[in-house]
């Protein structure tokens, strides 16, 4: 013979104050959460009866929102920090080195020799120094000075033709 189950007396549906206690039960498992626990307080505050019948419900979901004030603010602070240090310890020095950069090109652009302007010139200097041209180089001066046009350069490289000294 099987065991036979005692017959319990329950309602097939539960009544609506047995739901509606369920509900206030899950509220208070999840008044930790700061959105529902804004509504809970608005809703709370629009129904001074209810607001009397859990006033720890209320004062937990105040105290949800406070915590969530505190850590956002928290937060705030924390990303500030954040934004000061990676500003002094990484942007602050590449901005002064990009200054000093740019200062420094232009002193070095300043420092360096100039350049002569004319090939053939630096090259008609170093030949001209060598005995085998220097007499040839007369020749043609004398040559160009009796029809009165100028050399392109004097043997010293200052970059003045022979007419404009002898003028």
């Amino acid at each position: 013979m099987p065991q036979e189950r005692p017959h319990r007396n329950r309602p097939r549906r539960p009544s609506v104050a047995l739901e509606e206690e369920k509900a206030w039960i899950a509220f208070y498992r999840r008044m930790g959460e700061p959105s529902i626990a804004a509504e809970l307080i608005q809703h709370l505050e629009a129904d001074p009866d209810l607001k009397r019948a859990h006033p720890a419900l209320y004062l937990r979901c105040k105290q949800t929102l406070r915590r969530n004030k505190e850590r956002q603010a928290r937060a705030q602070r924390i990303g500030q920090f954040v934004r000061l240090f990676l500003r002094v310890v990484v942007a602050n020095p590449l901005w002064a080195l990009r200054r000093a950069l740019h200062a420094g090109r232009d002193i070095a652009v300043e420092c360096l020799p100039e350049t002569d302007g004319e090939p053939a010139a630096r090259r008609v200097k170093r030949l001209s120094g060598k005995s085998e041209f220097a007499s040839e180089r007369k020749g043609f001066a004398s040559q160009s000075g009796a029809t009165g046009t100028a050399l392109p350069a004097q043997a010293n490289g200052d970059g003045k033709s022979q007419e404009s000294k002898t003028a």
